[in-house]
C-alpha cells in the first residue's frame, strides 16, 4: 500500500464508481501504467441495508436501499453507466409508474404527451387543451432550428413567459416544473427556457423508450452497482481493496497520490453542512393505493401542494425489483427538512401508502464542499439529495469530472444503448 498512484478514489457511492472507472479509462490514455485506488468503506450507509425487523424473513429476498433513486431511462445518468461498462454486469426494470399529486390532494399519473394530456385528471377542458398544445411545442422543439422556436427566444424568453404564452394555468406549470422537467424549486422560471424544454423532452423521450414510466431501477437493488464497478475498476488497471479505513491512511501504511476523489464523511473540515434530509422507509404488504396496483412507482408531490419549500417525494419496490420477498413492498418518503419536526412534514407522502407494517425514520445532514477542489486537487461529491431521482447525483459527477480533468466529459463516446448490454 506504500506506493504512489495517479488517483484515490473513497466510498462506494455512485458518484464514486462512475468516477473510479472514468478516471481508470482516461488515466489510460496518457501513461502506460495506471493504478486507480477503490476503497469500500464497509457498512457504509449507501451500501444494502438489511433491517433487524426482517430476521423471521428469508434474507436473501431482501436488498434495501437505504437511499433509493431511480435512473430516467434517456438521462445522462444511463449514459455515463453505458460509457462505463457497468452495465453489463446489471439488469434493469423499468418502473411501473410515474404520479403527482395535484391541487384537489389526489394522486395521478403524470401526463407527458398529447394523448395524456386530453385524459388526464390533473385539468379541466380547457386547460387539457392548453397543455396539449404546450407538450406540441415540446416536442417539436430543436434547439438547433429556430423555425421551431415559433417567436421564444430559448436563450432569452424565460419559462414563466413560455408557461404564460401557452396560457397554463399555476396548477398545470407546478406539475410540469417539478414532476416533468423535476426541479426542486420555482427559480427556474425566472431563468431562460431552453434547459426546461429539454428537461421535459427527456422526461417524454424516456417514458417513450419503456412505456410505462421514464425510470429505471436496477434488479436486486443500487448495492448492485459498487460490485460491477469494482469488476471494472480492475479491467481497466483499478486496484481494488475492501478495506475499512479512515482517510488514506491504513494502519502505519499511507498510500500518496496526485488526485483525491471522496464523499464528505471522509473530509469533515473541508465541507459545510447545507441543510438535513429527512427519510423514512416503510414495508407495505399491499401496493400504493390509487396507482392501479403498480409494483414499482414514484410519486411526487409539488411543494405548493402542501405549502412547502421543498417538494416530497415517495419511491415503491418490490419483488419485481428483487429487493422484498413476494408480496412485499419497500417504500420510501423523503424531502429537505425545514422545521424542528421533520416526520411531521413528511406526513402527506405518509398518509398516501395505506396502512404500514413496519416504518424506520432516518435524518441525515448534508454536506457539500467548501472550494472547488482544483487548488489541493481533493474533490469532494455533495451529500445526496431528498429527490427520487439520479438527476441531480449525475450533475455533480459531471462537474467533478470537469474539475478533476479540466475538460466536459463527451457523451459522443457512448455509441450503443442499454439494450446492447442488456
Amino acid at each position: 500500500m506504500d506506493e504512489e498512484y495517479d488517483c484515490i478514489v473513497l466510498g462506494t457511492g455512485l458518484t464514486e464508481c462512475i468516477l473510479s472507472v472514468a478516471y481508470s479509462k482516461e488515466f489510460q490514455k496518457f501513461q502506460e501504467k495506471c493504478i486507480a485506488f477503490y476503497i469500500i468503506l464497509r457498512f457504509s450507509k449507501f451500501l444494502i441495508f438489511l433491517f433487524d425487523i426482517l430476521f423471521c424473513f428469508n434474507f436473501r429476498d431482501w436488498n434495501v436501499d437505504l437511499i433509493p433513486k431511480f435512473l430516467m431511462a434517456q438521462g445522462s445518468l444511463v449514459k455515463l453507466l453505458i460509457h462505463t461498462g457497468v452495465t453489463r454486469y446489471l439488469e434493469f426494470k423499468s418502473i411501473e409508474g410515474s404520479y403527482v399529486m395535484g391541487k384537489s390532494g389526489k394522486i395521478s399519473k403524470v401526463p407527458a404527451d398529447e394523448k395524456e394530456a386530453l385524459t388526464s385528471d390533473l385539468m379541466g377542458l380547457f386547460e387539457k387543451r392548453r397543455f396539449k398544445n404546450f407538450l406540441v411545442y415540446v416536442q417539436e422543439f430543436d434547439a438547433q432550428n429556430p423555425a421551431t422556436w415559433k417567436d421564444m427566444d430559448p436563450h432569452k424568453n424565460t419559462t414563466d413567459e413560455l408557461y404564460k404564452k401557452y396560457g397554463l394555468d399555476e396548477n398545470t406549470c407546478d406539475f410540469v416544473g417539478h414532476a416533468l422537467a423535476l426541479y426542486r424549486d420555482d427559480e427556474y422560471r425566472n431563468k431562460p427556457c431552453l434547459e426546461a424544454i429539454e428537461r421535459i423532452k427527456l422526461y417524454s423521450n424516456s417514458l417513450a423508450k419503456y412505456g410505462k414510466s421514464p425510470y429505471l431501477y436496477p434488479l436486486y437493488g443500487l448495492g448492485e452497482l459498487p460490485q460491477g464497478f469494482a469488476r471494472l475498476s480492475a479491467i481497466y488497471g483499478g486496484t481494488y481493496m475492501n478495506l475499512f479505513v479512515v482517510g488514506v491512511r491504513s494502519g502505519t501504511e499511507t498510500a500518496k497520490c496526485k488526485q483525491v476523489y471522496c464523499d464528505p464523511t471522509y473530509v469533515t473540515d473541508r465541507v459545510k453542512k447545507n441543510g438535513q434530509v429527512v427519510r423514512c422507509i416503510c414495508l407495505l404488504d399491499h401496493p400504493i393505493p390509487n396507482t392501479k396496483d403498480a409494483l414499482s412507482t414514484q410519486i411526487i408531490i409539488p411543494q405548493k401542494q402542501v405549502g412547502r419549500n421543498s417538494d416530497i417525494y415517495v419511491t415503491m419496490v418490490s419483488s419485481t425489483t428483487q429487493v422484498a420477498s413476494k408480496g412485499w413492498f419497500i417504500a420510501m418518503v423523503s424531502t429537505n427538512v425545514e422545521t424542528e419536526n421533520p416526520e411531521a412534514e413528511i406526513q402527506p407522502g405518509i398518509n398516501l401508502l395505506g396502512p404500514i407494517k413496519q416504518k424506520f425514520l432516518l435524518v441525515s445532514d448534508v454536506f457539500e464542499p467548501m472550494n472547488d477542489g482544483t487548488e489541493n486537487q481533493i474533490f469532494i461529491s455533495k451529500s445526496y439529495d431528498a429527490t427520487s431521482h439520479f438527476e441531480t447525483t449525475c450533475l455533480n459527477v459531471l462537474d467533478i469530472f470537469k474539475r478533476g480533468t479540466g475538460e466536459e466529459f463527451d457523451f459522443s463516446k457512448v455509441k450503443h444503448t442499454l439494450e446492447d448490454d442488456v
